[in-house]
């Protein structure tokens, strides 16, 4: 019995040991910080998960990071990507979900790759087999050395953006295209013309999307007249005085700019203001 006893207390104390060495753990700073940047690119949410490795005085490509071989596009997992809707990259449409990114260096001419499989620990068992699409992008200098590996979104329209990768003093790029015409379209359709909405909130966004996407000026006349007619704004007016301007009724635009001004100053908006004196001189 006795043994027994004594050897129950020594597994107890063995797993109790584990136990204590699992749990004993030091918090510390990461040797390549983890990170997140979301940006929404038209209508579609993109994540970047990441790793961020510094330089800490070492050559980065070429050195570190070997020209001509995979590279996990960051430090630790392998940097993912993730859409909420299609888009297209490198030529190729991608659905909705998650992605990894991996690279090729090279001197002149990098490989950008977007893979299926996201549960690699870098480039450690990668596998061409993979690959949803790759293609290539010439790499650029930057103006600055950056010390630590930086991901950002630059070159913003209304429906792509271009993905930036900086590290040392290399910077690549890559568009990211999504659909944004046919869904905005489709919407004007269904809730402005098939719906005969007289909701001038609604009719002040589609005469604007038809104003900065150049399409059917004087639908867009129409709509904008019944909003402003309806509940007329400082910003309403003002969208009115361009598309008249657009129609080249020079007359009407330059009325409707003074209106839309001194609705801005009774409202204490001075941008508004400017924005109509600039029109106005634009005008006359």
């Amino acid at each position: 019995m006795k043994i027994y006893q004594k050897t129950l207390l020594s597994v107890f104390i063995f797993f109790f040991g584990i136990s204590l060495v699992a749990h004993a753990q030091l918090n510390m700073p990461q040797a390549s910080p983890s990170a997140r940047l979301a940006q929404k690119v038209g209508l579609t949410d993109v994540t970047v998960d990441y790793s961020r490795p510094s330089m800490k005085g070492r050559k980065i490509f070429g050195t570190l990071v070997p020209y001509n071989e995979v590279w996990r596009t960051g430090a630790n997992a392998a940097t993912k990507l993730n859409f909420s809707t299609e888009v297209e990259i490198g030529g190729a449409k991608l659905p909705a979900g998650s992605y990894a990114l991996y690279s090729i260096p090279g001197k002149s001419e990098w490989t950008i790759i977007l893979s299926k499989n996201t549960e690699l620990w870098g480039a450690m068992g990668y596998s061409d087999a993979d690959d949803v699409v790759r293609f290539k992008v010439k790499p650029s200098k930057t103006g600055k050395k950056y010390e630590t590996f930086e991901i950002t979104f630059n070159n913003m329209t209304d429906n792509s953006a271009d993905l930036s990768m900086k590290w040392e003093t290399t910077r690549v790029d890559f568009k990211i295209s999504t659909e944004v015409d046919p869904i905005v379209m489709a919407q004007i359709q269904e809730q402005v013309i098939d719906a005969k909405t007289d909701n001038p909130s609604l009719l002040y966004s589609a005469a604007s999307y038809y104003y900065n996407n150049e399409k059917d000026l004087d639908q867009a006349y129409e709509w904008i007249t019944q909003s402003v007619e309806s509940d007329p704004k400082y910003w309403t007016m003002h969208l009115k005085a361009k598309i008249e301007l657009g129609l080249d009724k020079r007359t009407d635009a330059l009325a409707s700019a003074e209106k839309s001004a001194e609705m801005a100053e009774e409202a204490n908006n001075p941008d508004y203001v400017r924005l109509n004196e600039r029109l106005m001189k634009s005008i006359k």
